[in-house]
């Protein structure tokens, strides 16, 4: 065979089983969507019923970033060692029996140790859902059935919101997380028989029975079978421990440290805009349904930026069209309360900041499995995601304590553009590799 089975996948057109893999991952992130942001729609009848003070609220809220900051760093890595598909579906039920434990919760307490473990299963399944979307995608369409996925999860947050308004006052916050963790574990049966293992990683990893299952994914994506494995490096099969040190290698020392940096600060940002623009904006004397209307808007940008970038990323170079995504949010940002008084002004910029905030994120996701190879990629996801993270939970104790020391929100929106600014540079820094495609090779 002339080229690699990696090669002809980056080169040929896309066939519908490859849509409908990626489709399939789209839903699993609408249901994470939900399933993370369900906290939030449920706060306040939460805060209600248990008579919670703002720091004990908080806590409750920070519970499942917590736990999927753990999940991103510690369960989805083992997706390189025993495959994506496997993972995704122990992840998934993880993720729905959290939810569905959460609605029988009998105290704060208990509620915080249940959304931690719905957290493990969300943070261990976004990883692997990202990679396995990129692998079955050409290299042409890779940003857009990446960025799709960010599309998916903010979709499935906005729904959510819509679906819990509406069922909360009849039935009580409690029926939130019941339906929504019914509705994540009904989709086991339709993971397990139509998502497929990805063909990059039987190439890589070669488990038993590697050459029928590579031979069977073949024929799906129309591409010739083949009589033997393709040879491949030693250090593809290595332990999951070893798998994680060459994320330090020579070769992938500064690319991995760059991507950590710009993951952190991203998500330091996104999660100061997401959490706190309603509420700045009521300070800056707009009311209340007003501060909720900018908060929805970020939202519904969201869903467009992230079809956007990914569309932008098949024509050009993915890390260029992030830099400029990272520069013109900070712009937005540095612009944004400056303009409250007038308010379809005020609402036009929130928008655009949806646009562009989450766009950035999806960005991160497409950009950063094009640095490994496929025995490390879930796990560089994995832990770029784990750091970001931490930046995610840093950054409204960040952001109160500032409040509290009377800063404006004028001052704390220039702060906020200054991370996606480091982050651009960040980004900008990423030493390209030689190859850029998702190859099954390992990094040599």
């Amino acid at each position: 065979m002339d080229k690699s089975i990696g090669q002809q996948m980056d080169e040929k057109p896309m066939v519908g089983f490859q849509w409908a893999v990626i489709a399939l991952c789209f839903l699993i992130n609408m249901l994470d969507g939900f399933d993370v942001l369900v906290m939030a729609f449920t706060a306040a009848s939460v805060s209600s019923e248990w008579a919670l003070t703002g720091t004990r609220l908080g806590y409750l809220l920070s519970a499942g970033l917590v736990g999927m900051a753990i999940g991103s760093l510690f369960i989805a890595p083992w997706a390189d060692r025993f495959g994506r598909r496997p993972l995704i579906l122990v992840c998934v039920t993880v993720a729905g029996l959290g939810m569905v434990s959460s609605a029988h919760a009998s105290s704060p307490e208990m509620l915080a140790g249940l959304r931690l473990i719905t957290g493990l299963g969300i943070g261990g399944v976004l990883a692997s859902s990202y990679v396995i979307a990129g692998e079955y995608a050409s290299k042409k369409w890779r940003g857009l059935a990446i960025s799709l996925q960010s599309t998916a999860y903010a979709l499935g947050a906005t729904i959510g919101g819509l679906i819990a308004a509406q069922i909360i006052p009849a039935m009580g916050w409690r029926s939130v997380f019941l339906y929504g963790g019914i509705v994540t574990l009904m989709t086991l049966p339709l993971l397990y028989f139509w998502l497929p293992e990805s063909l990059l990683f039987l190439v890589s990893r070669q488990p038993t029975g590697a050459l029928e299952k590579i031979n069977r994914l073949l024929r799906r994506v129309h591409l010739a079978a083949i009589s033997q494995l393709p040879l491949v490096q030693a250090s593809a099969r290595q332990p999951l421990r070893t798998t994680f040190a060459e994320l330090f290698s020579p070769g992938l020392l500064r690319s991995t440290l760059l991507i950590w940096l710009a993951f952190f600060l991203v998500m330091f940002g996104f999660y100061f805009v997401m959490s706190w623009t309603p509420r700045l904006l009521v300070s800056t004397g707009l009311s209340n349904q007003q501060g909720i209307t900018g908060g929805v808007l970020l939202n519904v940008g969201g869903i467009v930026g992230t079809a956007v970038i990914g569309l932008l990323a098949a024509r050009y170079r993915l890390s260029r069209v992030l830099i400029g995504y990272l520069v013109v949010n900070s712009v937005l940002l540095a612009m944004f309360v400056q303009f409250t008084s007038n308010l379809n002004l005020a609402f036009g910029l929130a928008l655009a900041i949806g646009v562009f905030v989450n766009g950035c994120v999806a960005g991160l996701y497409a950009l950063t499995p094009t640095l490994y190879s496929a025995a490390q990629r879930v796990t560089g996801l994995g832990w770029g995601i784990g750091i970001g993270r931490s930046g995610a939970i840093l950054s409204p104790l960040v952001a109160g304590r500032l409040i509290d020391a009377q800063w404006t929100p004028a001052q704390l929106y220039v702060l906020f553009a200054g991370a996606f600014l480091l982050a651009a540079l960040a980004v900008w820094g990423l030493k390209a590799r030689s190859v850029s495609s998702l190859s099954p090779a390992t990094a040599g």
